[in-house]
């Protein structure tokens, strides 16, 4: 195979366009469109948004490579499968290709004004990186290492909004609740993908169902859900449309209710797929309802 063939397979493994692309735009214009509606000012122009999913994809292929690197002797000895350690493509590539997309991140957060905000995450990533010095104590702290890791989506959120609101009085006062709503969701889908069943879990390899047993941990997967659908509905307050976003909330919280309880009943390989699945669900309804509800119901401050 070419390289590019194998670089190919190794998105579609590791860092699958189909599945990402389609999540981060609607993030990244969601962050953009609820800062303007917040603040009650115009919507910025196309660039803006461009802009903000470039970066986002950017960032997230480096949040990508660099836990390759961190998982790398975790990856070679309990996960041969995955493209790496089986010799699909070289560890020295993918990072050299995170590595050389830095400049066109540096040129799309130079032409929105946000290359301090840009600096700020990519600052808080090498020390995520590196596991803040510390990764036997982290890894032995699970919670304090989810928020520690976590922390990076409402940095990014920060970078996101801010392309809306630098030169123009700085964030609305209501911006908090996104921001929050972005960590919370942030642990969502990381608690989402990490909650196994039995049958799934492996020697050396970390995730929360062994941590917590599978059961409590899709309960606190559900609590989250249900913290986020609060942030979610208090920043529809913000906005204007609390009804709104109340039906919207209590919609995705029912279904992740079911799934949840699916899980906690008969953990098993379909049951921990369906609750992923619902993970990266929720949150793409949560971001497109906060920014969509108020355009086509006509919210906002």
């Amino acid at each position: 195979m070419t390289p590019v063939q194998r670089f190919l397979i190794y998105q579609k493994e590791r860092f699958p366009l189909a599945k990402t692309a389609p999540l981060l735009a609607v993030f990244s214009a969601a962050s953009i469109t609820v800062s303007a509606l917040l603040a009650g000012r115009p919507l910025p122009g196309l660039g803006s948004y461009g802009a903000g999913f470039l970066l986002a994809m950017i960032l997230f292929f480096q949040m990508r490579a660099a836990d390759e690197w961190k998982d790398r002797e975790i990856d070679r000895l309990y996960r041969p499968e995955r493209p790496i350690p089986r010799g699909l493509v070289q560890l020295r590539a993918v990072l050299w290709l995170a590595v050389g997309v830095i400049p066109l991140g540096l040129i799309a957060a130079a032409g929105a004004g946000v290359v301090w905000l840009l600096l700020l995450c990519w600052l808080w990533l090498a020390l995520m990186t590196v596991e803040f010095g510390a990764p036997e104590w982290l890894r032995a702290h699970m919670l304090v290492y989810l928020v520690s890791h976590m922390a990076i989506m409402p940095i990014m959120d920060l970078m996101l909004t801010g392309i809306e609101w630098r030169g123009k009085g700085g964030p609305a006062p209501g911006l908090w609740l996104f921001l929050a709503l972005s960590f919370v969701n942030g642990c969502v889908l990381e608690i989402g993908r990490k909650t196994w069943a039995p049958e799934a879990e492996r020697e050396g390899v970390e995730s929360y169902s062994s941590l917590w047993g599978p059961e409590r941990s899709a309960r606190i997967w559900l609590a989250l859900v249900a913290l986020a659908a609060s942030l979610l509905v208090g920043l529809g307050a913000v906005l204007g449309l609390f009804w709104p976003f109340v039906v919207l909330a209590g919609l995705g919280l029912a279904g992740a209710a079911l799934v949840s309880f699916a899980f906690t009943r008969h953990p098993s390989r379909t049951t921990q797929a369906r609750l992923d699945a619902a993970a990266g669900l929720w949150v793409l309804v949560c971001y497109a309802g906060a920014a969509g509800l108020p355009l086509v119901l006509g919210g906002g401050t």
